[in-house]
């Protein structure tokens, strides 16, 4: 693969899950990580090597995008400060532990869940009915830590936000108005990235078989090229949040996840089809 190539559609993956993490408050992982994956087996790096790669430098990426989209969705007074600290510290602890788990596991095994979390996150968001409560919050903190460190896990083992998980959560669970349910999602985000990014550096460092300026299992090439796009547009994508059709959007780009989830659990190859 051309190295021109090789940038633009990591640019062009960057600008897409840019938009949609500011917009319905998912950190974009479930995009970038098969991308990356495909990208860089297609270029040699061994599959056990290349899906690590993939989830750290997704985590990397979704860091700096999911601070961007937290303070546009803060400013429109769309983050619950104290759930989303209790949550967030809770998340940190998670997506350590799930990072490190990651960096042990089989590749076969974490393809198999990363596409059945991701089909059910696409039927959640599809068949859920997402509510504009107007409530006062009366969740316990056991509940915000127990649920944070369930979605700090999973963003550490899968290298995603946590937001696909997260915002139904909160919305549906937990009854928060479904704005700030997004806008709270954004600064789960924010904690629950850093755990994982963390260990996968850690975990990474001694690894053989890296592509070219990786630190641990992050990649800097691939970093850069995703960041460069996905900030500014998570930035347009708060904005259109309050404007645009958040339900159609979110059947589109639930369609999406489960083309991806049915790649990644293997389901086209099956059926030898050409997908």
């Amino acid at each position: 693969m051309e190295f021109l190539t090789y940038i633009s559609i990591l640019l062009a993956t960057g600008a897409f899950v840019g938009f949609f993490s500011g917009l319905l408050g998912v950190g974009g992982g479930f995009i970038m990580v098969p991308v990356q994956f495909l990208l860089l087996t297609s270029m040699g790096v061994d599959p056990n090597t290349a899906l690590r790669v993939a989830f750290a430098t997704s985590l990397a990426v979704i860091l700096p995008t999911a601070l961007s989209g937290a303070l546009g969705h803060w400013r429109r007074g769309a983050v619950m400060i104290s759930p989303a600290i209790i949550l967030g510290m809770a998340g940190l602890l998670g997506g350590i532990f799930g990072a490190g788990t990651s960096s042990n596991a089989p590749v076969n095994l974490l393809t198999f869940v990363f596409g059945l979390l991701a089909l059910t996150s696409a039927l959640w968001m599809i068949l859920s009915k997402y509510s504009e409560v107007d409530e006062e919050l009366s969740n316990s903190k056991p509940s915000y830590t127990l649920w944070g460190f369930l979605g700090g896990f999973l963003s550490g083992l899968l290298g995603i936000g946590g937001g696909v998980v997260m915002v139904p959560i909160l919305n549906i669970l937990l009854k928060f108005p479904i704005h700030k349910a997004i806008g709270t999602s954004m600064a789960f985000i924010v904690f629950a990235s850093v755990g994982g990014i963390v260990t996968y550096v850690f975990t990474g460092i001694n690894t053989t078989g890296l592509p070219p300026y990786s630190i641990g299992y992050v990649n800097i090439v691939q970093l850069v090229a995703l960041a460069v796009t996905s900030i500014p547009l998570a930035l347009m994508g708060v904005k259109a949040s309050h404007r645009l059709p958040e339900k159609k959007l979110r059947y589109l780009f639930s369609i999406l996840l489960i083309y991806i989830a049915l790649k990644m659990i293997g389901v086209f190859q099956w059926l030898n089809l050409p997908f």
